[in-house]
Protein backbone atom coordinates (compact mmCIF):
# COMPACT_ATOMS: atom_id res chain seq x y z
CA UNK A 1 0.00 0.00 0.00
CA UNK A 2 1.53 3.30 -1.12
CA UNK A 3 1.14 6.12 1.41
CA UNK A 4 3.59 8.73 0.16
CA UNK A 5 1.66 11.87 -0.76
CA UNK A 6 -1.75 10.31 -0.02
CA UNK A 7 -4.34 12.57 1.60
CA UNK A 8 -5.60 10.78 4.70
CA UNK A 9 -8.20 11.57 7.32
CA UNK A 10 -8.06 9.67 10.62
CA UNK A 11 -11.33 9.89 12.56
CA UNK A 12 -10.92 9.33 16.28
CA UNK A 13 -7.97 10.63 18.31
CA UNK A 14 -7.73 7.72 20.71
CA UNK A 15 -4.81 5.34 21.00
CA UNK A 16 -5.33 3.59 17.65
CA UNK A 17 -6.00 6.86 15.80
CA UNK A 18 -2.81 8.43 17.12
CA UNK A 19 -0.77 5.32 16.24
CA UNK A 20 -2.25 5.16 12.73
CA UNK A 21 -1.61 8.87 12.17
CA UNK A 22 2.01 8.63 13.26
CA UNK A 23 2.61 5.50 11.15
CA UNK A 24 1.20 7.00 7.95
CA UNK A 25 2.81 10.41 8.40
CA UNK A 26 6.19 8.72 8.78
CA UNK A 27 5.62 7.18 5.34
CA UNK A 28 4.85 10.46 3.64
CA UNK A 29 1.08 10.62 3.93
CA UNK A 30 -0.62 14.00 4.40
CA UNK A 31 -2.59 13.23 7.55
CA UNK A 32 -5.41 15.08 9.28
CA UNK A 33 -6.41 13.66 12.68
CA UNK A 34 -9.95 14.50 13.73
CA UNK A 35 -12.01 14.01 16.85
CA UNK A 36 -15.37 15.49 17.79
CA UNK A 37 -14.02 16.36 21.24
CA UNK A 38 -12.52 19.78 21.89
CA UNK A 39 -8.73 19.91 22.07
CA UNK A 40 -8.85 20.31 25.85
CA UNK A 41 -10.18 16.73 26.04
CA UNK A 42 -7.56 15.23 23.71
CA UNK A 43 -4.76 13.08 25.14
CA UNK A 44 -1.23 14.43 25.39
CA UNK A 45 -0.11 11.82 22.85
CA UNK A 46 -2.62 13.13 20.33
CA UNK A 47 -1.73 16.77 20.92
CA UNK A 48 1.97 15.95 20.63
CA UNK A 49 1.47 15.14 16.95
CA UNK A 50 0.99 18.84 16.26
CA UNK A 51 4.32 19.64 17.88
CA UNK A 52 6.00 17.02 15.72
CA UNK A 53 4.73 18.97 12.73
CA UNK A 54 3.72 15.95 10.66
CA UNK A 55 -0.04 15.70 11.37
CA UNK A 56 -2.71 18.39 11.24
CA UNK A 57 -5.25 18.27 14.07
CA UNK A 58 -8.94 19.08 13.69
CA UNK A 59 -11.48 19.20 16.53
CA UNK A 60 -15.22 19.10 15.94
CA UNK A 61 -17.11 18.29 12.74
CA UNK A 62 -15.21 17.63 9.52
CA UNK A 63 -16.18 20.10 6.77
CA UNK A 64 -17.45 18.59 3.52
CA UNK A 65 -14.78 20.40 1.47
CA UNK A 66 -12.10 18.51 3.40
CA UNK A 67 -13.86 15.17 3.02
CA UNK A 68 -14.02 15.79 -0.73
CA UNK A 69 -10.21 15.91 -0.86
CA UNK A 70 -9.50 12.73 1.07
CA UNK A 71 -8.24 9.58 -0.65
CA UNK A 72 -8.21 7.40 2.46
CA UNK A 73 -10.19 7.55 5.70
CA UNK A 74 -9.05 5.48 8.69
CA UNK A 75 -11.84 5.05 11.22
CA UNK A 76 -11.13 4.39 14.89
CA UNK A 77 -13.13 1.57 16.53
CA UNK A 78 -15.33 3.90 18.57
CA UNK A 79 -16.59 5.73 15.48
CA UNK A 80 -19.74 4.15 13.96
CA UNK A 81 -19.29 3.20 10.32
CA UNK A 82 -22.72 4.70 9.61
CA UNK A 83 -21.69 8.15 10.87
CA UNK A 84 -22.19 11.03 8.44
CA UNK A 85 -18.47 11.81 7.76
CA UNK A 86 -17.73 8.14 7.03
CA UNK A 87 -20.66 7.71 4.68
CA UNK A 88 -19.92 11.04 2.96
CA UNK A 89 -16.28 10.11 2.42
CA UNK A 90 -17.23 6.76 0.88
CA UNK A 91 -19.66 8.43 -1.52
CA UNK A 92 -16.96 10.96 -2.42
CA UNK A 93 -14.69 8.10 -3.49
CA UNK A 94 -12.36 7.69 -0.50
CA UNK A 95 -11.39 4.23 0.69
CA UNK A 96 -12.63 3.73 4.26
CA UNK A 97 -10.83 1.23 6.49
CA UNK A 98 -10.00 0.75 10.16
CA UNK A 99 -6.66 0.67 11.94
CA UNK A 100 -6.60 -3.16 11.94
CA UNK A 101 -7.00 -3.28 8.16
CA UNK A 102 -4.29 -0.64 7.78
CA UNK A 103 -1.96 -2.69 9.96
CA UNK A 104 -2.70 -5.88 8.03
CA UNK A 105 -1.42 -4.31 4.83
CA UNK A 106 2.00 -3.79 6.42
CA UNK A 107 2.29 -6.76 8.78
CA UNK A 108 4.77 -9.53 8.05
CA UNK A 109 4.33 -13.13 9.14
CA UNK A 110 1.12 -14.81 10.26
CA UNK A 111 -1.74 -13.69 12.49
CA UNK A 112 -3.90 -15.29 15.18
CA UNK A 113 -7.12 -13.32 15.64
CA UNK A 114 -9.32 -13.68 18.73
CA UNK A 115 -12.81 -12.30 19.20
CA UNK A 116 -15.92 -13.03 21.27
CA UNK A 117 -18.00 -11.28 23.89
CA UNK A 118 -16.04 -12.52 26.90
CA UNK A 119 -12.55 -13.93 27.47
CA UNK A 120 -10.73 -12.24 24.58
CA UNK A 121 -7.97 -10.64 26.62
CA UNK A 122 -7.29 -13.77 28.68
CA UNK A 123 -7.18 -16.00 25.62
CA UNK A 124 -5.01 -13.57 23.66
CA UNK A 125 -2.52 -13.43 26.53
CA UNK A 126 -2.49 -17.22 26.90
CA UNK A 127 -1.80 -17.75 23.20
CA UNK A 128 1.02 -15.24 23.28
CA UNK A 129 2.60 -17.06 26.21
CA UNK A 130 2.13 -20.50 24.61
CA UNK A 131 3.84 -19.44 21.38
CA UNK A 132 6.61 -17.69 23.28
CA UNK A 133 7.22 -20.81 25.40
CA UNK A 134 7.35 -22.86 22.19
CA UNK A 135 10.19 -20.68 20.97
CA UNK A 136 8.24 -18.96 18.22
CA UNK A 137 8.73 -15.24 17.47
CA UNK A 138 5.50 -13.65 18.72
CA UNK A 139 4.03 -10.25 19.54
CA UNK A 140 0.64 -9.43 21.04
CA UNK A 141 -1.63 -6.46 20.44
CA UNK A 142 -4.94 -5.13 19.19
CA UNK A 143 -7.86 -4.43 21.50
CA UNK A 144 -5.75 -5.73 24.38
CA UNK A 145 -3.98 -2.37 24.53
CA UNK A 146 -1.24 -2.01 21.91
CA UNK A 147 -2.61 -0.81 18.54
CA UNK A 148 -1.93 -3.40 15.86
CA UNK A 149 -0.38 -0.77 13.60
CA UNK A 150 2.31 -0.26 16.25
CA UNK A 151 3.44 -3.86 15.68
CA UNK A 152 3.83 -3.64 11.91
CA UNK A 153 7.40 -2.35 12.15
CA UNK A 154 8.56 -5.17 14.43
CA UNK A 155 6.68 -8.00 12.72
CA UNK A 156 8.76 -10.78 11.12
CA UNK A 157 8.18 -13.07 8.17
CA UNK A 158 8.84 -16.08 10.42
CA UNK A 159 6.78 -14.72 13.33
CA UNK A 160 3.25 -14.60 14.68
CA UNK A 161 1.16 -11.62 15.69
CA UNK A 162 -1.61 -12.45 18.17
CA UNK A 163 -4.37 -9.87 18.07
CA UNK A 164 -7.47 -9.32 20.18
CA UNK A 165 -10.30 -8.01 18.02
CA UNK A 166 -13.53 -6.27 18.97
CA UNK A 167 -16.65 -6.30 16.82
CA UNK A 168 -16.03 -2.60 16.14
CA UNK A 169 -12.59 -3.35 14.73
CA UNK A 170 -13.93 -6.17 12.56
CA UNK A 171 -16.55 -3.90 10.98
CA UNK A 172 -13.87 -2.12 8.95
CA UNK A 173 -11.71 -4.99 7.69
CA UNK A 174 -11.48 -5.73 3.96
CA UNK A 175 -8.47 -7.96 3.25
CA UNK A 176 -7.49 -8.88 6.84
CA UNK A 177 -6.93 -12.64 6.96
CA UNK A 178 -5.81 -14.39 10.15
CA UNK A 179 -4.19 -17.78 9.67
CA UNK A 180 -5.95 -18.81 12.88
CA UNK A 181 -9.27 -17.18 13.81
CA UNK A 182 -11.11 -17.78 17.09
CA UNK A 183 -14.61 -16.90 18.22
CA UNK A 184 -15.01 -17.65 21.92
CA UNK A 185 -18.71 -16.92 22.46
CA UNK A 186 -21.54 -14.57 21.56
CA UNK A 187 -23.81 -12.85 24.08
CA UNK A 188 -25.83 -9.62 23.93
CA UNK A 189 -23.40 -6.72 24.18
CA UNK A 190 -22.91 -3.28 22.61
CA UNK A 191 -26.61 -3.22 21.85
CA UNK A 192 -26.42 0.56 21.69
CA UNK A 193 -24.39 0.04 18.49
CA UNK A 194 -26.21 -2.97 17.03
CA UNK A 195 -29.94 -3.26 16.47
CA UNK A 196 -30.06 -7.03 17.03
CA UNK A 197 -27.89 -9.87 18.33
CA UNK A 198 -27.71 -11.10 14.72
CA UNK A 199 -26.12 -7.79 13.68
CA UNK A 200 -23.58 -8.09 16.49
CA UNK A 201 -22.87 -11.69 15.49
CA UNK A 202 -22.41 -10.67 11.86
CA UNK A 203 -19.68 -8.24 12.91
CA UNK A 204 -17.89 -11.01 14.83
CA UNK A 205 -18.32 -13.44 11.93
CA UNK A 206 -16.30 -11.11 9.69
CA UNK A 207 -13.12 -12.50 11.26
CA UNK A 208 -13.54 -15.52 8.94
CA UNK A 209 -14.43 -13.66 5.73
CA UNK A 210 -11.05 -13.95 3.99
CA UNK A 211 -9.90 -17.29 5.35
CA UNK A 212 -9.15 -20.17 2.98
CA UNK A 213 -8.87 -23.93 3.33
CA UNK A 214 -5.25 -23.40 4.41
CA UNK A 215 -6.39 -21.55 7.55
CA UNK A 216 -7.94 -22.66 10.85
CA UNK A 217 -11.19 -21.49 12.48
CA UNK A 218 -11.62 -22.30 16.18
CA UNK A 219 -15.20 -22.29 17.51
CA UNK A 220 -16.95 -22.83 20.83
CA UNK A 221 -19.07 -25.97 20.45
CA UNK A 222 -21.07 -25.00 23.55
CA UNK A 223 -22.33 -21.74 22.04
CA UNK A 224 -25.30 -22.51 19.78
CA UNK A 225 -24.82 -19.49 17.53
CA UNK A 226 -21.04 -19.72 17.20
CA UNK A 227 -21.05 -23.49 16.60
CA UNK A 228 -23.69 -23.08 13.88
CA UNK A 229 -21.18 -21.13 11.80
CA UNK A 230 -18.94 -24.17 11.29
CA UNK A 231 -20.65 -25.54 8.19
CA UNK A 232 -20.31 -22.31 6.22
CA UNK A 233 -16.60 -21.65 6.69
CA UNK A 234 -13.80 -22.14 4.15
CA UNK A 235 -11.18 -22.77 6.85
CA UNK A 236 -10.51 -26.03 8.65
CA UNK A 237 -12.75 -25.97 11.73
CA UNK A 238 -11.61 -27.00 15.21
CA UNK A 239 -14.19 -27.05 18.01
CA UNK A 240 -13.72 -26.91 21.77
CA UNK A 241 -16.14 -27.80 24.57
CA UNK A 242 -16.34 -27.96 28.34
CA UNK A 243 -19.80 -29.58 28.23
CA UNK A 244 -19.18 -32.78 26.28
CA UNK A 245 -16.61 -34.96 24.58
CA UNK A 246 -16.16 -34.23 20.88
CA UNK A 247 -15.46 -36.74 18.14
CA UNK A 248 -12.74 -34.35 17.03
CA UNK A 249 -11.52 -31.25 18.82
CA UNK A 250 -10.58 -30.19 22.34
CA UNK A 251 -12.73 -30.87 25.38
CA UNK A 252 -12.86 -31.22 29.15
CA UNK A 253 -13.15 -34.76 30.49
CA UNK A 254 -13.30 -34.82 34.26
CA UNK A 255 -10.35 -32.61 35.16
CA UNK A 256 -8.38 -33.31 31.98
CA UNK A 257 -8.13 -31.02 28.96
CA UNK A 258 -8.04 -33.42 26.02
CA UNK A 259 -7.29 -33.02 22.31
CA UNK A 260 -8.77 -35.66 19.99
CA UNK A 261 -8.05 -36.10 16.28
CA UNK A 262 -8.68 -38.87 13.77
CA UNK A 263 -5.35 -40.41 14.80
CA UNK A 264 -6.01 -40.54 18.54
CA UNK A 265 -6.17 -38.37 21.65
CA UNK A 266 -3.88 -36.93 24.28
CA UNK A 267 -4.21 -35.02 27.52
CA UNK A 268 -2.74 -31.53 27.17
CA UNK A 269 -3.24 -30.30 30.73
CA UNK A 270 -5.35 -30.74 33.86
CA UNK A 271 -7.46 -28.25 35.77
CA UNK A 272 -5.17 -28.80 38.77
CA UNK A 273 -2.27 -27.38 36.73
CA UNK A 274 -4.19 -24.25 35.75
CA UNK A 275 -3.59 -21.03 37.62
CA UNK A 276 -6.77 -19.51 36.17
CA UNK A 277 -9.89 -20.69 37.99
CA UNK A 278 -13.46 -21.13 36.81
CA UNK A 279 -15.10 -23.07 33.97
CA UNK A 280 -15.00 -19.99 31.72
CA UNK A 281 -11.22 -20.03 31.97
CA UNK A 282 -11.18 -23.70 31.00
CA UNK A 283 -12.94 -22.62 27.81
CA UNK A 284 -10.37 -19.87 27.27
CA UNK A 285 -7.54 -22.33 27.87
CA UNK A 286 -9.00 -24.90 25.46
CA UNK A 287 -9.27 -22.20 22.78
CA UNK A 288 -5.67 -21.11 23.45
CA UNK A 289 -4.41 -24.71 23.30
CA UNK A 290 -6.27 -25.21 20.01
CA UNK A 291 -4.54 -22.13 18.64
CA UNK A 292 -1.17 -23.36 19.87
CA UNK A 293 -1.66 -26.67 18.08
CA UNK A 294 -2.77 -24.87 14.91
CA UNK A 295 0.36 -22.71 14.97
CA UNK A 296 2.54 -25.79 15.13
Amino acid sequence: MELDGKKVLVIGAGRSGVAASRFMAARGALVVLNDRKEFIDWSNDALALKGEGVVKLLAGDVPSWLLDQMELVVVSPGVPTKSIPVRYAERAGAEVIGEVELAWRFLRGRVVGITGTNGKTTTTTLIGELLKDAGLPVQVGGNIGTPLISLAETSREDGWTVVELSSYQLETIKEFRPTVAIVLNLMPDHMDRYETLADYGAAKHRIFRNQTAADVAILNADDSVVSSWASGLEAHVVMFSTARELDEGLFLRGRELVARTWSGERTLATRDEMQLKGLHNVQNTLAALAAGLACG
